[in-house]
């Protein structure tokens, strides 16, 4: 696989059909994952996750999937998308199996790196479900600030220091 850089316990490879099967264990865990990424609650097919994958490949998406350095076992994906000039949305989803580890943290502080230093944004931003508070205390600790939140989410950025 394509790998493009790394992190202490974690490898960040391009999107790679040889990863669906994980991505579909991943999205179609209603319970443990679908459940913070969206409305859905119907399982994708494997011919659906096929084309997602293909259209990110073709769009040249800023998503990287995550493998573990030492088992090559899949963890997740963090992507950059809504990409406008110098600013991009920041997305993360880890598998179940894979959660509580310390990877989320690792990712976040790693590809917020990766989105200041290699592809040149001076500004991070997200969206996570206020009913979400693990998380949000994650994005605190790496340096996000609230700017906005609503009954359903909370929007936090991060700057680039100049």
């Amino acid at each position: 696989m394509d790998k493009v850089f790394e992190s202490e316990n974690i490898i960040y490879v391009r999107p790679s059909f040889d990863l669906v099967p994980d991505y579909l264990e991943m999205v179609n865990d209603i319970e443990n994952v679908a459940k913070f990424i969206g409305d859905r609650r119907e399982p994708l097919t494997e011919e659906q996750e096929i084309d997602y994958i293909k259209d990110k490949m073709d769009n040249k998406a800023t998503m990287f999937s995550m493998l573990e350095k030492t088992t090559g076992k899949f963890i997740g994906n963090v992507e950059f998308f809504n990409r406008v000039f110098e600013e991009a949305e920041w997305g993360i989803v880890i598998t179940a199996s894979m959660q509580n580890k310390g990877y989320g943290k690792e990712a976040l502080k790693r590809s917020v790196e990766y989105g200041f230093n290699e592809l040149g944004l001076t500004r991070i931003y997200l969206g996570v479900y206020a009913d979400n508070p693990r998380a949000i205390h994650v994005y605190e600790s790496c340096g996000f600030k609230e700017y906005d939140r609503n009954d359903v989410d909370v929007f936090m950025e991060i700057n680039k220091e100049t």
